[in-house]
């Protein structure tokens, strides 16, 4: 159905939206006037990764369409660690930690949103930090029941698999629902958005700015997004996808979209591109070999998206050189070896993927090299001994581990 506002017309079109709390309201209030949303974000780490990216699409699209987009760092609530969709404790980090993690992550919401306009980056330190406990337990505490706090799947799960779940963590529901209601009585922040795993914490605020504010609120949730083998979008089996170059290279981020499951190809178009639905319904109808046309437009668009044209150009051309024209590319990971060490066996095939980063475990290593999964030099690697010196007649030796990971030795 085609909604009044454009920002709940464009995320529904694109299947950002899982669970809504008064979305047809919603939609009426948009579309008469801008408001206020956000999302919050955990800072666990220096760097968001792919996980993330629901998240920063539907702030983004927020922003698009003229409304104040907040982008809610978690300085205070980090401290604590928020136990949904988590199996056990989060490590607890210091504030001088969480202070440098949110330097860092801070550059990437600039990508998305316009934080010169009137889209803004904040941190719930700034509040949650000058708290009375006194008067929180009695001010807002007394408005949120434990019944209802028992019957939300982030805390069923954890009790029916008998996990620990301390009270530190159990805190963490009320003082979200808390940053909903501070937001909403000093920035008028009507609606909070988050992924499936929030909604709970979404509906206590809600209510809690119902009964302390007599204000009306509204809540968003995206679908959970996995990878292949249902785990939580966001990391592989080779470490996070990264949305920060420096934690991994252009490249690298270019080739997990290029190499997505095919069922996944139209989905991610809709969700992680500003492509115009019409081209995206086109690309969406190629299949087998064609999906690859598809493959290489989302991960052009998307690279484009998070780290710039330019470094999306630079992705897509490496790519070009060594899948298509076969040509070594040395912006491709690289390390540098002393033909000595080769030489002397000092060095072999199995360093040389772990240096690379193409496979973590040295064990691993050897059943991809027993199974016949790695190439040197475009032919595979049959040694026993993992030596290098039949390769040493020129002055890189190519790896390629499957059909995506390639590395290059430079020998000096």
């Amino acid at each position: 159905m085609l909604r009044k506002s454009e920002f709940i017309n464009e995320i529904e079109r694109r299947n950002f939206i899982y669970q809504s709390a008064d979305i047809e309201k919603l939609d009426d209030l948009m579309s008469k006037k801008s408001i206020c949303g956000y999302i919050g974000f955990d800072i666990t780490s220096d760097s968001l990764h792919i996980g993330s990216l629901v998240q920063l699409m539907l702030l983004h699209w927020l922003d698009y369409y003229n409304h104040t987009a907040v982008a809610l760092v978690g300085g205070g609530t980090t401290l604590i660690g928020d136990p949904s969709g988590k199996d056990e404790t989060r490590k607890i980090l210091n504030k001088e930690e969480i202070d440098g993690n949110i330097s860092n992550i801070s550059n990437i919401f600039e990508k998305f949103i316009n934080l010169k306009k009137h889209s803004v980056v904040v941190n719930n330190y700034q509040w949650l930090s000058e708290i009375n406990y006194i008067n929180f337990l009695r001010d807002v505490g007394s408005k949120v029941t434990l019944n209802k706090m028992l019957t939300y799947e982030s805390v069923k799960n954890r009790l029916e698999r008998e996990q620990p779940l301390s009270f530190l963590e159990f805190n963490y529901m009320l003082l979200q629902a808390y940053d909903f209601y501070y937001l909403n009585k000093n920035y008028n922040c009507v609606l909070q958005m988050g992924g499936s795993d929030q909604w709970g914490n979404i509906i206590n605020g809600i209510e809690l700015i119902k009964k302390i504010n007599k204000k009306e609120a509204f809540g968003i949730t995206s679908p959970l997004i996995t990878n292949s083998d249902g785990s939580k979008m966001g990391k592989t089996a080779d470490g996070a996808i990264w949305l920060d170059e420096k934690k991994l290279s252009n490249y690298q981020f270019y080739q997990y979209w290029r190499n997505v499951d095919d069922a996944n190809v139209s989905k991610f178009l809709y969700l992680f591109t500003k492509l115009p639905i019409s081209e995206i319904e086109k690309l969406s109808k190629l299949k087998n070999k064609e999906i690859n046309e598809a493959k290489e437009v989302l991960a052009f668009e998307v690279t484009k998206f998070v780290r710039g044209i330019d470094k999306a150009q630079e992705a897509n051309e490496i790519s070009n050189n060594l899948f298509k024209s076969n040509i070594v590319d040395s912006r491709v990971n690289t390390i540098s070896i002393e033909l000595e060490k080769i030489s002397k066996n000092e060095f072999n095939i199995i360093d040389a993927i772990e240096k690379l980063n193409l496979i973590k475990s040295r064990s691993e290593i050897k059943r991809t090299i027993k199974s016949n999964g790695v190439k040197v030099n475009d032919s595979t690697y049959y040694e026993i001994d993992y030596s290098l010196n039949n390769f040493l007649s020129a002055n890189e030796i190519k790896i390629t581990v499957g059909k995506k990971k390639i590395g290059l030795v430079k020998i000096i």
